[in-house]
Order: C-alpha cells, then sequence, then structure tokens
C-alpha cells in the first residue's frame, strides 16, 4: 500500500485498539486531521476546547478501562498545552498516546511560525521528552510504522505511562509503501514474579501478629481488587489505601482502616505506625502517604517488616529499606501469594486484632462528626460529601482533583466498588476532575458519572462545558464554591498562622467576595445548573440532575469559615517555615530533625 503519513498514524492507531482521539486542529497537524477524516466512522474525534483537556480525558478513559486512547496537537502552543496532562499521565502511570505537529523537516531552525528553535530547531519534544516514557521525532515517513510500534509498546509495558511522537508537517502528507502486516499489534504480558520471592514473602505474612497491607495505584490499575479481599481475609490484615489505591479495596468491609499520611486518617496512621508487618502493593511510599517520612507519625520502618510488591524496580527500597520484594505485576503477585498462604489460613485468624481495627475506625467516625454537623449554614464540605454520598449509586464514579474536595474525599468518601474513584494522584492536577470525567463516561456510559471539584480548580477547564454539550456527555459537575483556593489558606494558617493568609481568596481589595456565578456560567454553555448551600439541600439536588440526564453543574456554595473550611488534619506534612517565624520555626525544627534521623 502507499500511504500518507496521516494515513500511517491512522491505521496504527486502528490496529492498537485505540478507541477514539481528542485534540485541536491547527495548521501544523491539518494532513494527519485530513487522515483522521477519511477514518471517521472507526475512529470518532472529539473536539476540545483546550488540549490540556484531552489529555485528561485520555487519562480518565485509560483509568475505568484499562485501554489508551490517543491525543493530537498542532505545533508550537498546542504541543506545550499538553504538557500538564502529559504530567499527570506520567506520574501516575496512565498509557496514552500523543501526536504532536512539528515544523517542515526541510523548513527547520529558520524560525517559522510556532517553532521553537533557538538553541535547537523544532525543538517542541525536548519539553515533553521528562513527561513520557517514550518520545521520537519521526524525521521521515519511512520511521513511522517503526516509532509507532515502540510507541505502543512502551505505553503499555510494566509501568504504563504516556509517549509522545513529533510530527513533521511534510512528514504527516508525504507517502511511503508498506505491507499491511506492519498495523498488526500485540500487547505484552504482564510481569510474573518470582516463586522464590513469594515462598519468603508467605513465610513472613504468616508469622506476622499484626500485618497490615497498603494497596496503592498498582493494585487498583492491575485488577487486583477481589484477590485483595481474600488476600486480606485469609491473612486477617488490616487494610489502607493511597490516594491512587483508594476504591481498590471495599470500604464497608470490616478490615478496611481508611488511610495514612499527611491527608489520611486517624485509624490508618495509628494501624501503620504499630503494625509489625506491611504488605506495600504498588505503592511508592510518597511524601503524603508517609507524613512526609517523619517516624512514628505514619510508619515506623524498622522495626515494622515491609514486604513491597512493585512492578518497577526502581520503586522497591527507594523510600523505606525492605525485608523482602516482589516484582511484578500486583494482581499475578497477589494470586500466588494467596495460593501459598491458604493452606496456612486458619493458623492467621486474629479476632483481637480485628476488633482493633474496628473500634479505630469507629473512633475515626466520630471525630469527623464535629465537620459533618448539620448546624453550619453554609453546607461544610464533609456536610456536602455526606450527602452525595447517600445519592451517588454504588456503582456511580467520582473524578476529583486537588484540594479540599480530594483531601476529604480520600477521609471521609466511602467507595465499594473497585475503580469508582478516578482522581489525579501524584501530580495533583487542577483541572483534571471535569475532562477526566469526559473521558471516564465515554468508557462507562451506562453509570452515573460526577466530577468534584473546587471552584478554582473547575475554572481551569471549566470550557470543557462545552466539551460535554457537543457531544452530549451525561456528566454532572458539582462545584464546592468557596471563594478562593482554600485548602492552600488553610494550609497558610496552619503552618504559618492565620495572620499570614495571603493571595488565596476570591475577594476584592474591599474584602468582599468576589467569586463565580456557576450557575450562569453552565448556561452560558447551554447546560442546565442550580445552586444550593444549606444542609439537606446537596443530596435533593444531586438526585435531580441525575434524573434529568445530560450535562449538568450543581453549584455548592459551601462553608469558608477555617477549621469548617476543611477538614481533620490526621498526619504531618514538611511546609518549610522561614526562619523570621520564630515561634512556628522551632515546631518545624523539631520535625525536620526527626525525619533527617
Amino acid at each position: 500500500m502507499r500511504l500518507t503519513g496521516g494515513q500511517i498514524v491512522t491505521r496504527a492507531l486502528l490496529g492498537m485498539g485505540i478507541p477514539w482521539i481528542a485534540g485541536i486542529p491547527g495548521h501544523g497537524c491539518l494532513p494527519l486531521v485530513d487522515a483522521f477524516y477519511e477514518e471517521r466512522n472507526r475512529l470518532p474525534l472529539y473536539l476540545v476546547r483546550h488540549e490540556q483537556s484531552a489529555a485528561h480525558m485520555a487519562d480518565g478513559y485509560y483509568r475505568v478501562s484499562g485501554k489508551p486512547a490517543a491525543v493530537f496537537t498542532s505545533i508550537g502552543p498546542g504541543a506545550m498545552n499538553l504538557a500538564v496532562g502529559l504530567g499527570t499521565a506520567y506520574v501516575d502511570s496512565t498509557a496514552m498516546l500523543a501526536l504532536i505537529g512539528e515544523t517542515h523537516s526541510y523548513m527547520a531552525g529558520r524560525g517559522v511560525l510556532q517553532e521553537i528553535e533557538r538553541v535547537r530547531p523544532a525543538d517542541s519534544l525536548r519539553v515533553l521528552e521528562p513527561l513520557s516514557k517514550y518520545a521520537q521525532h519521526a524525521a521521515r515517513v519511512e520511521q513511522l510504522p517503526t516509532a509507532l510500534r515502540r510507541a505502543f509498546t512502551a505505553i503499555r509495558t510494566e509501568r504504563a505511562g504516556p509517549a509522545v511522537i513529533a510530527l513533521p508537517m511534510d512528514v504527516q502528507a508525504e507517502t511511503a509503501e508498506l505491507e499491511e502486516s506492519v498495523f498488526s499489534y500485540r500487547s505484552p504480558e504482564p510481569g510474573r514474579p518470582c516463586s522464590s520471592d513469594i515462598s519468603r514473602a508467605a513465610a513472613m505474612i504468616t508469622e506476622a501478629k499484626r500485618p497490615l497491607i497498603i494497596a496503592g495505584g498498582g493494585a487498583l490499575r492491575s485488577g487486583a481488587s477481589t484477590v485483595l479481599v481474600k488476600l486480606a481475609e485469609t491473612v486477617q490484615a488490616a487494610v489502607i489505601t493511597t490516594m491512587a489505591g483508594k476504591s481498590a479495596f471495599p470500604e464497608d468491609h470490616p478490615l478496611y482502616a481508611w488511610h495514612a499520611g499527611s491527608k489520611g486518617t486517624g485509624c490508618g496512621n495509628r494501624l501503620a505506625a504499630a503494625a509489625d508487618l506491611i504488605l506495600a502493593v504498588g505503592c511508592r511510599f510518597a511524601d503524603e502517604t508517609t507524613s512526609s517520612y517523619r517516624r512514628g507519625v505514619s510508619y515506623n520502618i524498622p522495626p515494622t517488616k515491609l514486604i513491597q510488591v512493585d512492578i518497577d524496580q526502581a520503586e522497591i527500597g527507594k523510600n523505606y529499606p525492605i525485608e523482602t520484594a516482589i516484582t511484578g505485576d500486583a494482581r499475578l503477585a497477589l494470586e500466588a501469594l494467596l495460593e501459598e498462604l491458604e493452606p496456612a489460613k486458619n493458623k492467621m485468624a486474629k479476632l483481637s486484632y480485628r476488633e482493633e481495627i474496628e473500634t479505630a475506625r469507629n473512633n475515626w467516625q466520630a471525630e469527623l462528626e464535629a465537620f459533618r454537623s448539620g448546624d453550619k449554614v453554609p453546607i461544610t464540605v464533609s456536610g456536602a460529601l455526606r450527602e452525595i454520598r447517600a445519592a451517588l449509586p454504588r456503582d456511580g464514579y467520582l473524578v476529583t482533583s486537588s484540594g479540599h474536595s480530594q483531601a476529604q474525599v480520600l477521609q471521609e468518601f466511602p467507595f465499594y466498588e473497585p475503580g469508582t474513584l478516578v482522581t489525579t494522584g501524584g501530580f495533583s492536577t487542577m483541572g483534571f476532575a471535569f475532562p477526566a470525567a469526559l473521558g471516564v463516561k465515554l468508557a462507562r456510559p451506562e453509570n452515573t458519572v460526577v466530577a468534584l471539584a473546587g471552584d478554582g480548580d473547575f475554572l481551569m477547564t471549566a470550557q470543557e462545558l462545552a466539551t460535554a454539550a457537543q457531544y452530549g456527555l451525561d456528566v454532572i459537575a458539582i462545584i464546592l464554591n468557596n471563594s478562593g483556593f482554600l485548602s492552600i489558606r488553610d494550609l497558610q494558617t496552619d503552618v504559618y498562622g492565620e495572620a499570614r493568609q495571603y493571595a488565596t481568596e476570591f475577594t476584592t481589595r474591599q474584602g468582599e467576595e468576589s467569586g463565580t456565578d456557576f450557575k450562569a456560567l453552565a448556561a452560558a454553555f447551554n447546560v442546565a445548573g442550580e445552586t444550593v448551600s444549606r444542609p439537606g439541600e446537596v443530596q435533593a439536588a444531586l438526585e435531580r440532575a441525575i434524573r434529568a440526564g445530560g450535562p449538568r453543574l450543581v453549584e455548592v456554595k459551601v462553608n469558608r469559615r477555617y477549621p469548617w473550611s476543611g477538614g481533620r488534619a490526621a498526619g504531618w506534612w514538611d511546609v518549610p517555615v522561614p526562619e523570621y517565624l520564630e515561634e512556628k520555626r522551632a515546631a518545624y525544627e523539631k520535625a525536620r530533625s526527626e525525619i533527617q534521623a
């Protein structure tokens, strides 16, 4: 066959099983878009309003379906707009393929429109390389089949992630002779664990008196939830999850102990610190999960023994010393462990430990009651979350970004079905929730999908209401409106003191709120919306939105008064304090010395 570069890319996407593409056409990708037009019936194209949102859509789709999608941009600014979305996918291990337009190969270095060229000609790719598992500038049309094959292998092999291919404009339009066989792709098999590593880990688990399992994003992505429950019940271990792993374990299970870390829970931190053995599954032990490694706040490793399971060898032993490790796919590793441990099941019953887990969990719920109280108007974030959970179906999806909404979902909002929370983890990306929810809806059209975000978060990608309306994507946006970046204001208060709150509130110079009318904003995009603010109103508003169908927006004006503006701080987070804040600095120095020790 003789095909253009654009046609080669399109045939390759179809061969890879890419379900759809998203992006914005520009002069730098017109031949590619023309090839997309030829295959529009087999490869749908979603026109977003910002390229960052295209990446978030693909991200949300992959997290729920396990299938990568593709995004495309024009040259220059369009490609640069992908950076935040690619960074999110890279840190959170999401597979996607990004195709960026680039300067004509024969014009490179002349400074053509939108070219980055003062250090190296046609240099957009260098900006995105650190955010990708594989990156290639395809200088000739004949290079495309190999580049695409390597990209597809990279995004799916071992720890998933995005790949980027830069396509010069002439390469998109030029032709090459190819065999049909070059468009046949096969997904790599997941890595299998070593049997001797499994045996060593099983022997340690059998002897443990206070075992604890940490389920991270790797457990969720590998589809390990069912075997995770069986293993926990066999071992009688407490189970906590990280932010990336939340919803990997049913959160109404008697062995569930919520979370450890700075944004974790009192019960999770206490049980993690007291464990004699920890089985960490697909968990990086990043700073928020560990209370910035401050000994005894979340973990005591050592003397607590650590078994670490991860598909990425580089993560094993990176932040804590290990007793033994299992390298490979999380689900396969847990299945092998379960088989090894099954004969010793009766020896591992720990009724007193199970009662301790229940007591710790109940104590944490009691601590939250002050924040959930229905006597505060406007409603607190905690109160709103309780009502949202009451209205959201058990198999409904909730998508969050960062800020108070994400932190308090972590601490307070239970999930019952695997993968029904979709949230940005290690990159903590604002603007993720709504466009990612559009991708989730494409993957799960029959399920209720809710995007939950603060007002500052939502405004970063609010224009995607137009995308939802254009394609009739039935996603409900719930905006927790507190007129500012109050998670940062409250962090300033916690660390530096109330007098030093600065540049975090949407207020006029006279101190009056200068917020957004989100109902009117939604109407401007032909999306129906309503505004509520009192206890008892949120559940009813969400139920109305679910019944109505179509894209909808619910604005919830929430309490701004500290500390009711946020939630309960259970752990510790390393936020440096300047020396001139002497009183605050002393406490910080003490904590930092404990970490260094």
